[in-house]
């Protein structure tokens, strides 16, 4: 659907920061918000809305922290074509067995597909920040993928990732390439 002004607003930011890290801009991006819980995919001026949940412990780029990082991002890898809806991942590879067959149900599992970020702000999320500390959102395996936990999206619910339903992951994983900017924000 054609984006809203505010949504334009949203990518114009994406263009922005980009721009600021010498990088081009992009005719596709993502941005996630954190306090509206939605996720943006960007297409030219057309745009698609999801919901999402964040991290329960709120915003932070530190290693450990279980926190959502903000900031520029882009997808780095890309994991999970074909399997099938539902499918649990574990270090990223598919156990063979889908959520419903999982022993354990109240996980927060990593289903269907996974979209391995990137930080693309040194000191920020990428690296270690002024006092040493990890923030490298690659390095702390922070991922946009699907959830068993659907009824809970549009409430903060991870431990750092974005999570999407099942079905709407799968449809963004065949939309999105490698190297795709994610701003994730307030």
């Amino acid at each position: 659907m054609p984006c809203s002004e505010f949504e334009l607003g949203l990518k114009k930011e994406v263009t922005e920061r980009l721009k600021g890290l010498g990088l081009p801009a992009a005719e596709h991006c993502i941005v996630v918000s954190i306090d509206q819980q939605k996720l943006w995919f960007f297409e030219g001026a057309h745009c698609e809305i999801f919901v999402v949940s964040t991290a329960r412990a709120g915003r932070g780029c530190v290693e450990d922290s279980q926190q959502t990082p903000d900031g520029l991002h882009r997808v780095a890898e890309k994991v999970g074509d074909g399997a099938a809806p539902g499918m649990v991942f574990k270090a990223r590879q598919p156990t063979g067995k889908l959520s419903a067959e999982w022993p354990t149900p109240e996980d927060n599992l990593i289903t269907s597909r996974i979209l391995w970020l990137e930080g693309l702000e040194p000191g920020h999320n990428q690296g270690t920040d002024a006092s040493g500390r990890v923030v490298d959102t690659h390095r702390r395996y922070v991922y946009i993928h699907g959830t068993n936990q659907a009824d809970k999206l549009g409430q903060p619910n991870s431990h750092g990732c974005v999570l999407l339903s099942d079905q709407d992951v799968i449809r963004l994983y065949g939309r999105v390439a490698s190297g795709t900017p994610v701003l994730i924000r307030d």
